[in-house]
């Protein structure tokens, strides 16, 4: 929301010609860098839900071959289990 002219008025009244127009400058520097900053902000959380999203399916790609491994162990060990039983029954 810009200065209003009548703030702007009253401050140069106020001030005087020279110190109401750097303050009325100065205001209006400062509320265009806010807007900037919001716009970097919301670019930022923009890439980061993105990451997070690329990260969730990553994880899930870890945990699906994790479950892939531990199955192919377990039925290995209890096939050896089973031989070493077979082999050791008199």
């Amino acid at each position: 929301m810009p200065i209003p002219s009548s703030l702007s008025r009253k401050l140069r009244e106020t001030l005087g010609e020279d110190a109401g127009g750097d303050l009325v400058t100065w205001l209006e520097e400062e509320r265009a860098e806010r807007l900037q900053l919001r716009a970097e902000l919301a670019e930022f959380r923009q890439q980061m839900a993105a990451m997070e999203m690329r990260l969730s399916g990553q994880i899930a790609d870890v945990k699906s071959d994790l479950m892939k491994w531990s199955f192919v162990f377990w039925c290995g060990a209890v096939a050896a289990i089973a031989a070493l039983a077979g082999v050791l029954r008199p």
